[in-house]
């Protein structure tokens, strides 16, 4: 397939300017197709060509790392709420403990894993929502982090805004602009998180996690990670055996949710990913590095009901029940906390 280069951990590259960069409709076409055999096939891509300056991203890993070598006391100033369902502001390190539950079957039910995630991260919404207003530092506490932050989160929708019609074309839909009316609030997640140094031995015994196996349950999610490495993806032939995602300079990785599972009929993969202690290296220490990365979730509108899309339906119909995709990640973020 053009437009697809296999990489040794499975995950393609796939050129996405036609897209960024107001492509032909036939490379549009081509680039679309690409996007969809990797989706279909592994559940993630790394894109290229996809507009998001190189400079800007390194501002914003600069700008994460300033607000996270902050004290605690200042940090707290923007506490995250109690309620795991309202994601915004600041959460401690072991604050969280990443789960994989089905709401559908599960509604109610609480992780029952008992090691915390050895992370910290802070939520950042869209400025406009209202129901779920942003919870900001003070402006002296880091100033210029709230608008380069608003402005680095506006770039964000524009490039989902692309995925969006490029997923349309991919997947035939009579309407290119389906997806995108499901988004139009556009009340996505911008996630800034640190890693900090932690014991190799332990994690990998299981004594402490990063993040534990999930998969993301909204409608698909950018990624942005550092050189450190530690991102690992469940194998296509056994999904007990998770493989290294390294990161590739220039890309942004994506990755399929639940909610465009559901839509895709199981045409498109929520794959299960981890964080754990990164690929092993020559003088390896007995702890790893700090680990920085920048997941951009992106859900669907509230009320939003999800089920079966055109064309998507198979020989043997629809397999999901229509779902309210805000009841369903409701569910899932307090399932974390």
């Amino acid at each position: 397939m053009p437009g697809v280069h296999l990489t040794p951990n499975e995950v393609p590259l796939v050129d996405f300017s036609a897209f960024s960069s107001h492509g032909t409709v036939e490379e549009q076409k081509t680039a679309a197709e690409a996007l969809l055999k990797a989706f279909r096939n592994v559940g993630f891509v790394y894109l290229t060509g996809h507009g998001v300056p190189e400079e800007l991203v390194d501002e914003t890993f600069a700008w994460s790392k300033k607000m996270f070598d902050l004290p605690y006391e200042t940090k707290m100033l923007a506490p995250h709420p109690e309620d795991g369902a309202y994601h915004r502001g600041y959460s401690g390190l072991g604050r969280e403990k990443v789960t994989q539950m089905d709401p559908t079957t599960q509604k109610g039910e609480l992780a029952s894993r008992k090691v915390p995630d050895v992370k910290e991260n802070y939520e950042i919404g869209n400025d406009t929502d209202t129901a779920l207003p942003n919870i900001w530092l003070p402006d002296d506490a880091l100033p210029g982090f709230r608008p380069f932050m608003s402005s680095f989160f506006n770039r964000m929708t524009e490039l989902a805004r692309q995925l969006h019609l490029a997923l349309a074309v991919g997947l035939g839909l009579p309407d290119t602009q389906t997806l995108l009316k499901a988004h139009l609030l556009e009340r996505y997640q911008l996630r800034l998180l640190h890693y900090p140094p932690v014991s190799i031995k332990e994690l990998r015994k299981g004594e402490k996690e990063r993040i534990g196996a999930h998969t993301d349950f909204g409608t698909f999610t950018f990624l942005f990670q550092d050189s450190v490495g530690g991102l690992e993806v469940a194998s296509l032939t056994n999904p007990d055996v998770f493989l290294p995602v390294k990161p590739i300079p220039g890309t942004v990785l994506v990755n399929v949710g639940d909610m465009l599972q559901r839509w895709t009929n199981d045409q498109l993969r929520s794959t299960m990913h981890r964080v754990r202690a990164p690929p092993p290296s020559d003088g390896e220490g007995e702890v790893t590095r700090a680990r920085y990365s920048i997941p951009f979730f992106i859900g669907p509108d509230p009320g939003t009901i999800v089920q079966c899309l055109p064309g998507c339906e198979g020989e043997g119909g629809a397999k999901y029940e229509p779902v309210d995709c805000m009841e369903w990640i409701m569910e899932r973020l307090r399932a974390t906390y």
